[in-house]
C-alpha cells in the first residue's frame, strides 16, 4: 500500500515533530509500506528507507496525491490539504500540537483547521490533545528510540538532576536554575546539567552566575545518540518544567528509559506520559520544584519506588505498539475510502537512519 506522509518540518531539522515523523515513516517502510514523505524542510533526499520529496510544486504535489492510496498528515497543514480536496484520497491527520492554543502561533486559523480535520480520520498522541480539540478520534501515543535509550548499569549516577531540550523560555530551564539556587541558599548543593542549545543560553548562564551556582550547573550543549544516552544515565532525576502545556513530551520517555525518575510540570499531557514513574509539580514554581528535588535526591527509596514502575509503563510506548495501532487506522481509512487492501503486508527490512533531536 502506498502512503503519502506529509510533515511540514522534517529531518535534518531538529524537534519533536521531526523525530515523530522520522520514526513513523521508517517504521511503516520497514513493515512493507511504500512510503513517500513530503516536507518543506530543505535537505538531502538520499539515505532514507523511503522516498522523500522536499518543497514540491503545485503539479508535483497533485501527482503525489494521485499516486497514493492514503494521505497521512503529521500535524494538520492547510498548505497541504488543498491537494486532497482536488484529488480525493483517504486522509489521516495525526495531531501533535494543540488546535486551540499555540505559544508561538496563537489561535490563527483554528476554525478552518477544525473544519479541515473533519475531512478525515483524526489521531491524537495524547488524551489531553483530544480533549482540547473536541474532535472524535483515536489515541496513538508517540514512541521513542527504544533500542538507543536504555539503562547502562555500569554508569554511575553521580549527578542529581538534568534538563534536556531547547533553551527557550517556554521550556523552563530557568526554573531549574532558580530551584538549584534556592536549595543552595539552604545548604543543599544539587549538581545539575542543562543539555541543549537555544537563544536563552547566554542569559541562563548569566542567571546561574548571578545566583552564585555556576559551579553547580553544567552546560554541555546539545547531545545526541549514544553520547546523550550515557549522559542521561549519570543522572538520578530528569525534569521537564515546561511553562508551555506540552501536548506530549518524548523527552520524558527517553529519561524514563535511561533510568531517571522524571519530574514534570502538572500541565498538558506530561502527567499522563510519565504515569506512575515520577512526581508532578505546579507549573512555573521554582520553590515547588526545589522542594520536590530535595525530597527525591534525599530519599533513594523514593527514587527506587518510582523506577520500579518504568519497565511496565514503557511497554505502552514501544514502536511495535505504535505501528500496530497506526496500521489499524490506515486499513480502516483505506477500506472506508474504497482503496484496495493487500491481503498481507510484505515486510521489508531497511536500516533506519540515526534519530536526531
Amino acid at each position: 500500500m502506498r502512503i503519502l506522509l506529509t510533515s511540514y518540518a522534517f529531518h535534518p531539522s531538529i524537534g519533536g515533530l521531526e523525530t515523530a515523523s522520522m520514526l513513523l515513516a521508517s517504521g511503516l517502510a520497514e513493515r512493507g509500506y511504500d512510503v513517500t514523505v513530503v516536507t518543506q524542510t530543505p535537505g538531502p533526499t538520499e539515505g532514507y528507507p523511503f522516498r522523500i520529496v522536499r518543497q514540491p510544486g503545485f503539479f508535483q504535489m497533485l501527482s503525489l496525491v494521485r499516486a497514493t492510496d492514503v494521505v497521512w498528515q503529521n500535524q494538520v497543514s492547510l498548505r497541504r490539504l488543498w491537494a486532497v480536496l482536488l484529488v480525493p484520497r483517504p486522509l489521516i491527520i495525526m495531531h501533535h500540537i494543540w488546535l486551540t492554543k499555540d505559544v508561538e502561533a496563537g489561535p490563527r486559523f483554528e476554525m478552518i483547521k477544525r473544519l479541515a480535520c473533519r475531512l478525515g480520520h483524526n489521531v491524537f498522541v495524547s488524551d489531553a490533545l483530544r480533549e482540547d480539540a473536541r474532535l472524535p478520534g483515536v489515541i496513538i501515543p508517540n514512541t521513542y528510540h527504544e533500542e538507543l535509550f536504555r539503562v547502562i548499569p555500569e554508569i554511575e549516577r553521580d549527578r542529581d538532576v538534568a534538563f534536556l531540550g531547547r533553551i527557550v523560555k517556554p521550556k523552563g530551564a530557568d526554573i531549574l536554575v532558580d530551584a538549584v539556587a534556592q536549595l543552595a541558599k539552604k545548604g543543599r548543593r544539587l549538581r545539575a546539567t542543562i543539555i541543549g542549545v537555544g537563544p536563552e543560553e547566554a542569559a541562563l548562564k548569566a542567571r546561574a552566575a548571578a545566583a552564585g551556582v555556576s559551579d553547580l550547573i553544567d552546560f554541555p550543549g546539545p547531545k545526541r545518540d549514544e553520547e546523550l544516552v550515557r549522559l542521561l544515565n549519570r543522572h538520578r532525576v530528569l525534569v521537564v518544567p515546561s511553562r508551555w502545556e506540552e501536548p506530549f513530551g518524548i523527552v520524558a520517555l527517553e529519561g524514563l528509559a535511561c533510568g531517571c525518575v522524571v519530574a514534570v510540570a502538572n500541565s498538558g499531557a506530561l502527567p499522563e506520559v510519565i504515569g506512575p514513574c515520577g512526581p508532578t509539580v505546579p507549573k512555573d514554581d521554582p520553590a515547588a520544584l526545589a522542594a520536590e528535588l530535595d525530597r527525591l535526591v534525599s530519599n533513594p527509596d523514593v527514587l527506587a519506588a518510582y523506577r520500579r514502575h518504568a519497565p511496565e509503563h514503557l511497554t505502552k510506548y514501544t514502536k511495535a505498539a505504535m505501528f500496530d495501532a497506526c496500521e489499524a487506522v490506515i486499513h480502516e481509512a483505506a477500506s472506508k475510502g474504497g482503496r484496495r487492501l493487500p491481503s498481507q503486508q510484505t515486510v521489508v527490512k531497511a536500516a533506519t537512519p540515526a534519530e536526531h533531536r
